[in-house]
């Protein structure tokens, strides 16, 4: 698209919330995505992203797990795209072993004190703050911890679920994850004492423990099993929740990712579709995406430094 990639004018700042006067599309790119030779940059300056965010009236904002990170949630992948730490449970697992569930629910005892605590940090709050001034169509999250509508996000679809609700797989009954912990709590006091490390998506590391005696509650209306309302690997995101996030990428302008090396495919199809209509695409993320040869504009930077120019005025 021209005029993505022109360079701010020199003189007073303008302001980042306030888009751009529109500019004609040229006809032969227009539905097409520009050649990745053409138009991928890699920034150390988030000049080229103020510019990028001031030319979009409508962006469709997509994050993952490095918006967290600074609140303390650790992440599952390097720089490179790579696994840090063990894959995490896939839903054939946790449906086909009761050995899995008794070491889920006893982490996730552990590991839900730490994620309840956790407050939103810069990031979250600089994309509430996109979102105040009109400028977002649609957050679409890859997290499941919640702090964008913490920070005061409401026009958000959690992509993978969300970790503070249980539901059974029988019936469908939904309970708060508060519930649940009293629950287990009650049934297993000697853990809800134990002290671990943080895991990702409210997990911890309980490594070397016998699980063996640890007591799972089944759901009390029809004895189904209950299972955090998160997206695991190897289970499918609900077809009205993507119809849905598709639905807001055919409206929107342009395509911010933030915190996401977008090796899952669930979050990779909306960067994939916006490049195939020719939506321009940038991403704050330290390291490589699977993405990178789709991308107008990259940005490796922490994101809240990236979008720390969201906040300037609200500084002090």
């Amino acid at each position: 698209m021209p005029g993505w990639r022109t360079p701010l004018a020199r003189g007073a700042a303008p302001d980042p919330l306030r888009p751009a006067a529109p500019r004609r599309r040229h006809p032969a790119r227009h539905g097409t995505a520009p050649a990745a030779s053409q138009i991928s940059t890699i920034m150390n300056n988030t000049a080229a992203l103020e510019d990028f965010i001031r030319r979009a009236p409508r962006l469709f904002v997509l994050t993952g797990a490095g918006c967290s990170t600074p609140s303390g949630i650790p992440d599952y992948r390097d720089a490179d795209g790579q696994w840090k730490r063990a894959q995490p449970v896939t839903l054939q697992s946790f449906l086909g072993s009761e050995a899995t569930r008794r070491r889920y629910w006893a982490r996730s005892l552990v590991g839900w004190r730490f994620i309840r605590a956790t407050q939103p940090n810069r990031t979250h709050a600089a994309l509430a703050r996109l979102e105040a001034a009109g400028r977002s169509e649609l957050l679409l999250t890859q997290n499941v911890d919640r702090l964008h509508q913490k920070a005061g996000s409401r026009r958000v679809i959690d992509l993978h679920g969300r970790l503070d609700v249980v539901r059974c797989l029988g019936c469908g009954a939904e309970m708060p994850r508060e519930a649940m912990q009293a629950e287990l709590t009650r049934r297993n006091p000697g853990w809800s004492t134990l002290d671990a490390g943080s895991a990702p998506d409210g997990d911890a590391d309980l490594d070397g423990l016998d699980f063996a005696g640890f007591a799972v509650p089944d759901c009390r209306h029809c004895g189904g099993l209950l299972k955090p309302d998160v997206v695991f690997f190897g289970e499918n995101v609900p077809r009205e929740r993507v119809a849905e996030s598709f639905a807001a990428l055919d409206r929107a302008d342009a395509v911010l990712v933030v915190g996401s090396s977008l090796m899952v495919y669930s979050g990779f199809r909306f960067v994939q579709a916006a490049a195939k209509a020719g939506k321009p695409v940038a991403a704050v993320n330290i390291g490589r995406t699977r993405a990178d040869d789709l991308l107008t504009l990259k940005v490796e930077q922490p994101c809240e430094d990236a979008l720390g120019f969201l906040l300037a005025d609200t500084a002090g």
